[in-house]
């Protein structure tokens, strides 16, 4: 009798054992003792309930360990104006935007090599694209881009690029470098027995020069008017840029892919491609396959809050990075105008395709931090200058 009654109890829905509540920068955080019976995700359920009964912006689900959560509430939406320079603070690490925690939003790309990045247009992808050009042109890094749109998307940039193609069959061609490239840096490590370039082994006068791939418009490498006569073509170039995604990391080539529309449509490739790109950026878009594509095989929680970005926060997104869990992201608005400057003032910097596809580069080491302020202008959904895609 006393199990039953036990067990009724357990199944009777009760208000949590709160501790104390911690100020925070912006709002406060709280920890709960779960009764038994209890998990996390019940109250994962009910975030968006606690928001509107503690009147704030949000809550947040901060971490958990057994038998308690740590709820942090923020009062304002941090998001709402980000005005926060673009740094570049370390070889391969660009600070691009705020999270909605207050924290940076930093781009690592040792930590997590490959990216996608969608969103429709004026969503703010292209912004995004623009401050990591910003990020990285001072740094000891190659740039490459396929620009799908006819180039007109990279060719400001393209005095900081060592190669840019800009035609289905030119990206072929280009792919195929990279893939020799990856053959030389494996014969490389091989002689000095190390898995990757980045091994303390490995002679800092014998480590290649990093190589951060930028594609744009995807979707243009896999589409096909004449399935007969591209076939082949549209294989070739899948073919060469999954590898590039499965091989590149540990031979120091880094894969950013946006587009417009990424879906499972476009065929096998593309599936695969996803599965290799471990961070995720998903902007606004027009069609929930995108989305889905981005953020459906991660959290069923990202892909919710990703169907509720406004049009009205350009620059917004929902991204998943080297934690696994997802936030909400704003970038730094970065005009192509300031993009193309600091493509011009470190021109110099970028190595010709012919010194990057012989052998190897040598890349000196990166150890003051570098930074490039733009006054970020308010992108309220009043603004005019609001950044676009």
């Amino acid at each position: 009798m006393s199990q039953r009654r036990k067990l009724r109890r357990v199944e009777v829905e009760r208000s949590p054992r709160m501790g104390l509540i911690r100020p925070t920068r912006l709002g406060f955080r709280l920890t709960l003792r779960l009764h038994d019976g209890q998990t996390p995700e019940d109250y994962m359920r009910v975030l968006d309930k606690l928001a509107h009964a503690w009147k704030v912006h949000s809550v947040r689900l901060a971490s958990w360990k057994p038998g308690k959560v740590t709820l942090v509430a923020t009062l304002a939406d941090p998001l709402a104006q980000v005005k926060v320079p673009v740094l570049s603070d370390g070889l391969l690490r660009v600070r691009a935007g705020l999270l909605d925690t207050g924290d940076p939003f930093v781009i690592d790309f040792r930590t997590v090599p490959h990216w996608l990045n969608v969103g429709a247009t004026q969503s703010g992808k292209s912004n995004l694209a623009n401050a990591l050009i910003v990020g990285l042109a001072p740094q000891p890094v190659a740039l490459v881009g396929f620009d799908l749109k006819g180039g007109v998307e990279f060719t400001p940039y393209e005095a900081r690029m060592s190669a840019m193609a800009t035609e289905r069959k030119e990206c072929s061609d280009l792919l195929a470098d990279l893939i020799g490239i990856i053959t030389d840096r494996m014969a490389l490590c091989r002689r000095y027995r190390v898995k990757n370039i980045w091994h303390e082994r490995l002679p800092e006068s014998e480590r290649p020069m990093p190589i951060v791939v930028l594609v744009d418009e995807v979707a243009e490498l896999f589409l096909m008017a004449d399935k007969k006569k591209e076939q082949e073509e549209v294989s070739a170039v899948a073919t060469r840029l999954l590898r590039l995604a499965q091989l590149g990391r540990a031979f120091g080539i880094y894969l950013v892919v946006c587009g417009q529309r990424v879906g499972s449509d476009l065929g096998t490739g593309v599936t695969a491609l996803r599965a290799q790109l471990t961070g995720r950026i998903c902007h606004m878009v027009n069609d929930e396959e995108t989305a889905k594509m981005a953020l459906g095989d991660m959290d069923p929680g990202a892909l919710i809050a990703a169907r509720q970005i406004s049009p009205a926060m350009p620059g917004t997104a929902v991204v998943i990075g080297s934690e696994g869990r997802w936030h909400r992201m704003r970038s730094v608005h970065v005009t192509e105008e300031q993009a193309e400057a600091a493509a011009a003032t470190y021109a110099h910097l970028a190595p010709s395709w012919a010194d990057l596809t012989p052998g190897t580069t040598a890349a000196p080491d990166l150890d003051d931090d570098t930074v490039i302020e733009f006054t970020a202008p308010n992108t309220d959904a009043n603004e005019p200058d609001a950044p676009a895609a």
